[in-house]
């Protein structure tokens, strides 16, 4: 017997389908349902690939004991927090407020008259163990003192309910100045917190390092002190991609990054798979290359996770799907799926798949041992980062195969197993894979589509500009409905309006698909559309975006729509970065291109307006902002540079963080090209050898 979450277009919401949990999806039917029975509203948010998610559905929301009490005391409600980004973030405020950490899945128990969070955690076992209370203990000791300590609990809601609403209504102090200081402040802090050395889990932690290596420009100025000095910095940014290209984080054997490492040493990964993840990786491994660290393993593990996404992760019509499991099931007679299990390898499976020679080889490149690194299977992590020779290579296709019963073809597809039963049923040749969720968000298909750009500005690859191009047509083509943006589509059905982060990375997106058009060769221009074609879409969607999510009172945008934010406690603006890009952080950067390409300045008034709005936060908690430093820099360097097609050819790879190029067949008599800097131009360069001195002095104003 299902219950009501069976119908879901969420395969999250479907996987809790079977419970015996009475689940009610996030709705007024709901709400008003708790309010008039009185019960508490127990509110549990994760996502498909999340383990400790799929965890917690297997036991305690799969126990009938636990469920028989729930229904009976509580309204239980799942969200997918990728479907409503806005409630899981103002609820796992809460939590951290109420237990000092956050994660998934976010369990949090809610007074129904105003659903504010007055207790909450993350996973509940059925029984007493990890030094956590059994679920069922919980759920009875919430109910008792939510009847007998009716005083504390509206005293426990009034601090939280205090806290959502001042950290909503965040206002400028007045006295903060957007200058390079601010600037160089954020840079060294956010610095410090990308090299940070600890001995939990390691996160590609993609704002960060975007703007870190932003701030390696300057470095190599006389004035900057010697902890921040260019190779330090340089240093950083170099380890970083290096962790992630060499380690047990990247699938060295099909591509793609997974989600993190469990350890200090990049080496045995939490096995999900997130497309938001990928793309940012891409984006800022692409960058790197672009600056100067041509790291062959760079390359390769770019190649790999593009013909990943495009094997494994994209649709037919041409989007991207939203992530794979961490776990699979072992053979078709498994109850559970195994964490990992479809990319360790044992020893003895390598010696017997590999020749002596080969097996040698991969032991050579890559931490293969007869112990393993990971329950007695091996994490493959590299060893160095240059090529791999021809024997490691013909190895790893052998592995390929036998993963995947098929050989490797860069044209191939592999068709996505859409739950755990199409995954225990299907007729697969090689290992049964992980779950794909399968819908499209714009905002994460945006991350992939700005990554896949930067990719082909580095190394010239139509290919990965056609799959970009593929994915935004669909987006432009499908996401509107009633004039109005969605953030989802389900096999074709949108759902929910889009929220900010999938305005702003979507605006991005089309801005950087905007400038990779600018570096298309003779002939190949034909086949994709031109320069002028995503400026204006640019334009559309930003209008729209100012329409709905503008806060004129504050400035910067909120979370959510106006029209779609009566359900929430707060009307949030996002500027914290997490794993991925904070919305305003992006929206602003924006603004200020916006202002370059169309030389429209109500943009960059409506930049400074929200730089400003957030500025008291970028002054007192730098480490939680790095995208607002990223659109600080924005700001502050500005460069616009006029130039020729022949002169482009040779600055479109290059690495100039806050420059954006204009194609003009109207300079100066003699001149190859013109370099604004904000609201003035350097003089006209007459030799290409002027105007790239004319160009690295614009990026470092600031």
């Amino acid at each position: 017997m299902t219950n009501r979450l069976a119908q879901s277009p969420s395969l999250y919401l479907r996987k809790h389908a079977e419970n015996p949990i009475d689940w009610w999806p996030w709705c007024d039917e709901a709400i008003e349902v708790a309010r008039r029975e009185n019960k508490l509203i127990f509110l549990s948010i994760g996502y498909s690939s999340c383990h400790w998610c799929t965890v917690m559905e297997g036991e305690a929301f799969s126990d009938r004991t636990i469920a028989e009490y729930m229904n009976a005391n509580f309204i239980p409600i799942k969200v997918d927090r990728e479907e409503r980004p806005d409630l899981d973030s103002i609820y796992m405020q809460g939590l951290q407020m109420m237990v000092g950490q956050g994660g998934w899945p976010l369990n949090v128990f809610l007074d129904p008259k105003d659903l504010i969070p007055f207790y909450g955690g993350t996973y509940f076992p059925v029984e007493p163990r990890y030094g956590r209370p059994g679920f069922l203990q919980v759920l009875q000791a919430i109910r008792r003192h939510y009847d007998t300590e009716k005083a504390k609990v509206e005293s426990v809601t009034a601090e939280i309910r205090g806290y959502l609403q001042q950290g909503a209504m965040l206002q400028p102090t007045g006295g903060e100045q957007l200058d390079s200081s601010l600037l160089r402040q954020g840079l060294k802090t956010n610095t410090s917190v990308l090299k940070g050395i600890g001995s939990g889990p390691c996160f590609p932690m993609m704002p960060y390092a975007g703007l870190v290596l932003r701030g390696v420009r300057f470095s190599s100025q006389a004035e900057v002190s010697k902890e921040e000095s260019q190779s330090d910095a340089k240093q950083v940014c170099t380890q970083r991609g290096l962790n992630l290209a060499l380690g047990g984080i990247y699938d060295h054997v099909a591509g793609g990054f997974h989600r993190y490492t469990v350890d200090a040493t990049w080496t045995v990964p939490h096995f999900e798979k997130m497309l938001y993840d990928n793309g940012q990786i891409v984006e800022y491994l692409a960058c790197l290359w672009s600056s100067g660290v041509q790291v062959p393993a760079f390359e390769s593990a770019i190649a790999g996770t593009v013909q990943w996404l495009v094997r494994e992760m994209t649709a037919p019509e041409g989007y991207f799907y939203a992530s794979q499991d961490a776990d699979n099931f072992s053979d078709a007679a498994a109850k559970e799926p195994e964490e990992g299990n479809f990319y360790v390898w044992k020893y003895q499976e390598l010696e017997q798949l590999l020749t002596a020679e080969e097996l040698a080889e991969i032991k050579a490149e890559f931490t293969v041992t007869a112990e393993g690194n990971f329950e007695e299977c091996n994490v493959m992590q590299r060893r160095h980062p240059h090529n791999l020779s021809d024997k490691a290579e013909v190895a790893l296709l052998k592995m390929f195969e036998v993963r995947y019963g098929v050989k490797p073809d860069a044209r191939s597809t592999f068709p996505p197993a859409r739950n755990n039963q199409e995954a225990k049923a299907g007729n697969w040749t090689g290992r049964i894979p992980p779950v794909t969720d399968i819908k499209m968000i714009v905002a994460w298909n945006s991350l992939m589509i700005s990554g896949l750009a930067r990719a082909y500005t580095a190394f010239g690859r139509t290919e990965y500009l056609s799959v970009a191009v593929r994915a935004a047509k669909f987006i432009l083509d499908r996401q509107w409905v009633d004039d109005r943006f969605h953030r989802l589509n389900y096999e074709g059905k949108t759902a929910v309006l889009a929220q900010s982060e999938d305005y702003a990375l979507f605006i991005k997106a089309l801005l950087d698909l905007q400038q990779a058009s600018l570096g298309l060769g003779i002939g190949e221009e034909k086949e994709f559309p031109t320069c002028k074609f995503w400026l204006e879409k640019a334009v559309k969607v930003q209008e729209e975006f100012d329409e709905f999510l503008w806060s004129v009172e504050l400035g910067g945008y909120f979370n959510t729509a106006s029209d779609a934010s009566g359900d929430l406690v707060v009307r949030e603006r996002n500027y914290n970065d997490n794993a991925t890009p904070s919305a305003n952080g992006v929206a602003i950067a924006n603004l200020v291109q916006l202002a370059l390409l169309t030389e429209d300045l109500q943009y960059l008034d409506r930049a400074e307006q929200a730089l400003r709005a957030f500025s008291s936060v970028m002054n007192q908690t730098p480490q939680a902002c790095p995208g607002l430093f990223t659109a600080l820099d924005w700001y502050i360097d500005r460069t616009l540079i006029r130039t020729t097609n022949e002169q482009l050819e040779s600055l479109i790879p290059q690495y100039l963080p806050t420059a954006v190029y204009a194609l003009t067949d109207n300079l100066p008599a003699g001149s190859v090209g013109l370099v604004c800097q904000g609201l003035s131009c350097s003089e006209p360069a007459k030799s290409r050898e002027q105007l790239w001195e004319q160009v690295q002095n614009s990026q470092i104003r600031g």
